[in-house]
Formats: C-alpha cells, sequence, structure tokens
C-alpha cells in the first residue's frame, strides 16, 4: 500500500519570491520606509510589555480598536486575520458551500483564484478590457447570468494599479445577490472618497480588506483587516482560528495605528514618489517602442513591454529587484534615491539595446 497526494495538490510548487540580497527591493510592493527611532522605541516598549507566557487575546479587541479609530468606523465591524491570506481562505472556504461559483476579474492577485481551487470551488473569470479596465456593467451581468455566488478582486488593482470609484462600486454590490469582496489594501494610496470602509453597515453582502503590509510600512507583523456589518463580521470571527494573531503584531499594531499624523505622511510621500516614478516611465514610454505604462493609484506602476525579461534580468545584474510577470513588468516606488536609481539603469539597458 503506498499513500498518493490527490489531484488538487499534488503537482503544487511551494511559493518562492525572487531569492538572493538586492540594494533596491522594489518588488514586492512593500513600503520603502522601516520604522524611525520613534516607531522603534514603541515597538520595545509594547513588546516589553506582551505576557509570553499567556496566548494572544483572540477577538484583538485593542487593536481592533486602534484600526477602527484610524479610519473612523466602529470597531466592531472589524475581524483581524493573520495577513489578509488567512482572510480570503477563510472566506472562500466557509462563505461558499461545494459547488458555489466564485469570480475573480483578471489579471488580479493570484491568491484568490488559489485559494479557490484548494477549497475546490469552480472558479470563473472576468477578463478586463484592453486598458486593464472594469466595465462594472459587464461584471453584474455576468455574475447573475452565471450564478456567481462570490466575487473577490482589489480596488485599487494589484498588479495593474487601475481602480473603480466608489459609485461604480456601490452599483456592483446593489445590483447583485453574490457576496462582495473588496480588497482594499491599496486603497490608502487612492482616495478615502473611493473607499466602501465606511458603508458597511448599508450593505448584507459587503466585505472590505484591509492590511498594515503597504502603506504602514509593517508587512512583518502579518496583520489583515476585513470590515463588515456585524452579522457578517460575527461569521468571519466564528470560522476563524482562536489565536490566530500572536501577541507580538497584536501590541505592535495598536500601537501603530495610533499614530495618525505620523502614517499620514508617510502616505503623502509614498504617494509623491510613485507619481515621480510614473512620470519618469512615461517619459520612457514616449521615447521607446513596446513599453507601455499604465496609470496607478496604488504604490507602484505597472509597464506593458515586449523585452520585460530582458529587462528584469539586467537590473537584477545592477542589484535592483523589480516584479516580472511575463510580458509585464511591476515597479514598487522606493525613496527618490532608489527611483532616481533604478531608471538611470533602465535608460542605461535601453542604450545598450
Amino acid at each position: 500500500m503506498s499513500y498518493e497526494l490527490n489531484d488538487k495538490i499534488k503537482n503544487l510548487v511551494p511559493y518562492e519570491p525572487i531569492a538572493g540580497n538586492y540594494s533596491i527591493r522594489l518588488d514586492a510592493n512593500e513600503c520603502t520606509f522601516g520604522y524611525d527611532n520613534m516607531l522603534m522605541d514603541m515597538v520595545d516598549t509594547a513588546v516589553h510589555n506582551v505576557d509570553f507566557n499567556r496566548y494572544p487575546d483572540p477577538v484583538c479587541l485593542e487593536l481592533r480598536k486602534s484600526f477602527a479609530d484610524f479610519y473612523g468606523i466602529d470597531y466592531k465591524n472589524v475581524t483581524v486575520g493573520n495577513g489578509s491570506d488567512e482572510l480570503i481562505f477563510l472566506i472562500e472556504s466557509a462563505f461558499l458551500k461545494k459547488g458555489d461559483k466564485l469570480l475573480t476579474a483578471v489579471p488580479d492577485f493570484s491568491m484568490y483564484e488559489f485559494y479557490g481551487s484548494i477549497t475546490e470551488n469552480p472558479c470563473e473569470r472576468y477578463n478586463k478590457d484592453e486598458n486593464l479596465n472594469i466595465d462594472v456593467d459587464k461584471l453584474i451581468e455576468k455574475i447573475n447570468s452565471e450564478n456567481i455566488k462570490a466575487l473577490i478582486f482589489s480596488n485599487p488593482c494589484n498588479p495593474t494599479g487601475q481602480g473603480i470609484t466608489k459609485s461604480e462600486a456601490e452599483k456592483l454590490i446593489k445590483s447583485v445577490n453574490a457576496l462582495v469582496v473588496l480588497d482594499e489594501a491599496y486603497m490608502d494610496f487612492y482616495s478615502p472618497e473611493h473607499s466602501l470602509i465606511k458603508d458597511v453597515n448599508d450593505y448584507d453582502n459587503l466585505i472590505i480588506f484591509r492590511t498594515a503590509s503597504k502603506a504602514l510600512g509593517s508587512a512583518a507583523l502579518r496583520l489583515g483587516f476585513a470590515v463588515a456589518n456585524e452579522t457578517v463580521s460575527r461569521a468571519i470571527s466564528a470560522v476563524k482560528s482562536p489565536y490566530n494573531v500572536n501577541s507580538i503584531s497584536q501590541a505592535i499594531g495598536t500601537q501603530l495605528y495610533k499614530n495618525k499624523d505620523f502614517l499620514n505622511n508617510r502616505i503623502k510621500t509614498i504617494v509623491e514618489n510613485t507619481k515621480t516614478l510614473y512620470n519618469e516611465l512615461k517619459e520612457l514610454e514616449a521615447k521607446v517602442e513596446d513599453f507601455k505604462v499604465y496609470p496607478t493609484k496604488t504604490n507602484f506602476v505597472f509597464v506593458k513591454t515586449a523585452f520585460s525579461k530582458e529587462l528584469w534580468e539586467y537590473l537584477k545584474a545592477q542589484s535592483i529587484a523589480i516584479r516580472w510577470m511575463g510580458e509585464y513588468i511591476r515597479i514598487t516606488s522606493g525613496t527618490a534615491e532608489e527611483i532616481n536609481t533604478t531608471i538611470k539603469a533602465i535608460n542605461e539597458f535601453l542604450s545598450e539595446r
């Protein structure tokens, strides 16, 4: 007798990010800024006060309150996950029954579809137009005509950098019976006016995701947040693991969200740096064939080019990491110096072609 892995996992390959050490890391949409001395003092105090012999707070009460206060919402609408990845898997596995159809809008964050394959739910695709935009009316039609039970997509989108407006999102949610999960991981860079985070109590079919990994520069903490009405929030809380978020992440995250002015100023800096990166790449677009730069509402710029892999490899040789995605590249906004160095390296590559 011998055991064999089942078909859905036997050919899976573990996720392996770009390997090696690079002087400039612009490949993972991380915040380029770490904690300054003020925040590090806060971290030291928070960690010092952790009771390491006790299990974490299972409901993350203080963290939920701090997060909710930062965004001006009710903490009762918030559930905390061990990164948004945990929340994606929980919602797809618990809110869908066997055979229920899941819909993603491609291209988008690949893990939406991946977790659907693990939960064995049929995953349909809505294909964005040639400019990588969503036609909300066509999306609504597909959901209703194909009996879709849940839709999940990022707004604004990773990897395209595009976003739909609040009015478009409202129309979508009101026009379908399906659960709509809006991943607003990059909304801090877009505009608060296009977020539905303060409107979740108006809908019975809406879940909003937020994260501490992007604008807040805290990817190491693995903190994801699901915001929904109290009924949906109770359901998410009921299906998650009791102690899913460790005490250290809870303690640091609680203090982090209290630094409103600091964090908002950081977001402004990242937005300005992203504009610089985008403008520099747009100048290249005007000079170079097969180099299309997409508008961005995020902390990165998405580019379609016939020489994507060659450019990716060239930059790696210069100790600059960006993301290669087939015929596209994605470049995260860095510091002003990192952007300048990267653009200079891209120009050098182009001059050598």
